[in-house]
């Protein structure tokens, strides 16, 4: 993972760290989680960023960068700049909120994700960029 990636990553992780920690004290909305349908994929959206985690999936994981000490290739993101790209997690993102029936969506700041029966896609409105994850595949752009 570049340098830019990794301090995204970690970034990234930092915020959904913060977010978890605002809602389990203040009960506000922090984040908006979901599951998909078949309950495979779980995410997170949140100010900085979305984030999916996929449990199933017939596509091979990236190979982990040396800088990563947790787990890879299982969850991808997208925060503010650039495409999205896989994440170095050592949490979940399932269990953060209710089913999302295919074709329905989740906004929360510039980042929206929608369910589909492709996978789910999450996108920064500001600038296209964002993720397509499903059993088959993963798509960062």
């Amino acid at each position: 993972m570049s340098g830019p990636a990794r301090r995204a990553s970690l970034l990234l992780a930092s915020a959904l760290a913060l977010a978890l920690s605002a809602l389990s004290t203040s009960g506000a909305a922090a984040f908006k989680g979901f599951e998909s349908p078949s309950r495979n994929i779980g995410c997170i959206i949140f100010e900085q960023g979305a984030r999916c985690d996929i449990i199933h999936h017939s596509w091979p994981l990236p190979k982990k960068p040396k800088s990563c000490e947790f787990d890879y290739g299982g969850s991808v993101f997208v925060g503010d700049r650039g495409r999205g790209s896989y994440g170095c997690v050592s949490d979940s993102a399932f269990g953060a909120g209710p089913v999302l029936p295919y074709g329905e969506s989740v906004r929360k700041a510039r980042f929206r994700c929608t369910s589909e029966e492709i996978g789910v896609r999450c996108l920064n409105l500001r600038n296209g960029h964002g993720f397509l994850l499903s059993r088959q595949r993963v798509r960062l752009f």
